[in-house]
């Protein structure tokens, strides 16, 4: 499918979808337990094909007709051998988690998915469950997908241990030994190689965690982990996911709220009213400080959960993102339609998600008539020397840069056509339905 925009105009209130991170997450710690129900999930592509997984592993998931609840029948600790090959399409947070999964049962899975998840790299959480005396190996010995994953060669799943890994290419790797130590028999101590790269996705982690009844925590160099001063985690085994009163809710995504806080600063004519903004874990909220920073008139209602922005001059500033991959192409956006220079530095592990979104994003606003300056760690925009126009641009697979360069057309000279865009499917369903209901002009 492909979005036609034309420059507009957006106003009103508009609800962010659920997380997605916390989705995923939910519905595996859900499926570890007996029986559990997931509120307010994230229906997508990615997150069904973690409910697939769950399934295979031996649990069954049951959504309402109205997809308000996700009633989840799980494999109490004790994964099944999947009956065939796991196809995790699009989704690295499914073949990550679920990677960690298959180290328990005592047969072998073989996990794939798309020519994208298939590029992605799986090397280091391989290498932590062959410390832990399981099997985990790449089909084309190159640390990437399709995966053979088991329990030790000698039968029977892993059953704890120490590994070591390095943080700097993916969180969800220490994400997927957590999830899946809480119920071995030893539990699983994480020890860091280094630094930690998207740490907060990590603490959403450890929130879920403690939601569904599992204990765990960070420990620092001093308590004996991290080589590289990069500190660690612990889960002990034996444990029970089991939430209270067997229900979980799920947030509103942040991730998606930046796309719409970037349309309200930069196309609002009135306010702008985000729902379902309710404080958490994640990351990403940093948006709000982030355009605070550039001059937005923002304000967070944090105990309502709703987040009000109104259209602003904004400046260029200076971003890491270090901790907040995914906000990469929002603050491309913002900065090219922004005054002065905006600077995103700690960018190379964004290298590495779906496609290349530190050059995607350069390419398509250098197309759109952007300078942009791109390095391996940190990409310029510089907003003073543009004039953005409209382009035919490739979403690239890939959800999160279809939704930035759609935000982009909302401010460019001209018609801005994005092709791929069914790829927004993967985390927010409906956001072209948000973006026209606000008053933005979206031709599919």
């Amino acid at each position: 499918m492909d979005v036609t925009l034309t420059p507009s105009s957006v106003s009103g209130r508009v609800r962010a979808p659920p997380s997605k991170s916390y989705t995923h997450r939910a519905i595996l710690a859900a499926g570890y337990g007996e029986l559990a129900t997931v509120r307010n999930p994230l229906v997508s592509a990615d997150t069904r094909a973690t409910m697939r997984a769950v399934e295979a592993y031996g649990g069954e998931t049951d959504l309402s007709a109205d997809e308000s609840e996700l009633t989840v029948e799980g494999f109490d600790g004790l994964p099944d051998t999947p009956a065939d090959v796991l196809d995790c399409g699009n989704s690295g947070t499914t073949m990550r988690l679920t990677t960690g999964t298959a180290a328990l049962v005592d047969g072998l899975t073989v996990l794939t998915g798309d020519e994208s998840l298939r590029s992605r790299p799986q090397g280091p959480l391989l290498d932590a469950i062959e410390q832990l005396a399981g099997r985990a190996e790449s089909t084309r010995d190159n640390g990437q997908a399709p995966l053979v994953v088991g329990g030790p060669t000698e039968g029977g799943p892993v059953r704890g241990g120490t590994a070591s890994i390095p943080g700097d290419v993916s969180s969800q790797f220490v994400t997927a030994l957590l999830m899946a130590g809480a119920v071995t028999d030893g539990g699983i101590t994480v020890d860091l190689e280094t630094e930690l790269k998207s740490a907060p996705y990590v603490d959403i982690t450890l929130e879920l965690l403690d939601a569904f009844g599992v204990e765990a925590s960070e420990l620092d160099a001093s308590e004996g982990v991290g080589r590289g001063d990069g500190g660690g985690y612990r889960v002990d085994g034996g444990q029970s996911y089991d939430p209270d009163d067997g229900v979980y809710d799920v947030p509103g995504d942040f991730s998606s709220m930046s796309y719409l806080l970037a349309a309200g600063a930069l196309t609002g004519e009135g306010a702008v009213v985000v729902e379902g903004a309710q404080p958490s874990a994640q990351g990403d909220a940093a948006i709000v400080e982030i355009l605070e920073r550039m001059g937005a008139t923002i304000e967070w209602d944090r105990e309502g959960g709703e987040i009000t922005v109104e259209k602003s001059e904004l400046a260029g500033v200076e971003v890491g993102v270090s901790d907040t991959p995914d906000l990469l192409p929002t603050i491309a956006v913002l900065g090219a339609a922004a005054a002065g220079t905006t600077t995103i530095t700690d960018c190379e592990h964004v290298r590495y998600k779906e496609t290349d979104r530190v050059t995607a994003m350069a390419e398509s606003l250098e197309k759109m008539g952007a300078t942009v300056l791109e390095e391996r760690d940190r990409l310029t925009v510089r907003g003073a020397d543009t004039d953005l126009r409209g382009a035919t641009l490739s979403g690239r697979e890939d959800h999160r840069i279809v939704m930035a360069l759609s935000i982009a057309g909302l401010v460019a000279d001209g018609e801005t056509t994005v092709t791929g865009a069914e790829d927004v499917d993967v985390s927010f369903p409906g956001f072209f339905d948000a973006l026209a209901g606000m008053g933005a002009d979206v031709r599919r």
